[in-house]
């Protein structure tokens, strides 16, 4: 997982912290994006991620509207996005609506990895904690 970046979006800096945390053990970069007011103006600006993390419950917005905005960054393009959501009723409408991967929080750490190499090489994943 060399060269490896990742991005998270999620408002709930505790929710971001697990994943940030799971991240740090495996030396992988990662940029987070908290603020629901700049959000859309914060995406153009991060370094482009090999993946993305994105919760589906934004203030504001939410996970559907943000991915949208995602996939009209040029930059972006490919980038698999993982819907990053506590609500496993919203799985077949990720399917629908064109995410690449579905993780329930909490997320499981010992399956992290493995899931993450998964995606990184376009194996989707769907799973329900």
């Amino acid at each position: 997982m060399k060269d490896t970046r990742v991005l998270i979006v999620d408002d709930n800096s505790s929710d971001a912290n697990v994943l940030q945390k799971l991240l740090g053990r495996m030396d992988i970069p990662y940029d987070v994006l908290y603020d629901t007011r700049t959000l859309f103006a914060d995406l153009a600006t991060v370094p482009k991620p090999n993946v993305v993390f994105l919760d589906l419950e934004i203030p504001g917005t939410d996970g559907y509207q943000v991915l949208t905005a995602i996939r009209a960054i040029p930059d972006f393009d490919g980038v698999p996005v993982v819907a990053y959501t506590a609500n496993s009723a919203e799985m077949g409408n990720c399917q629908r609506a064109g995410f690449h991967s579905f993780l329930g929080k909490p997320i499981r750490s010992a399956d992290f990895a493995t899931h993450l190499e998964r995606i990184l090489n376009d194996d989707p994943v769907w799973e329900v904690r």
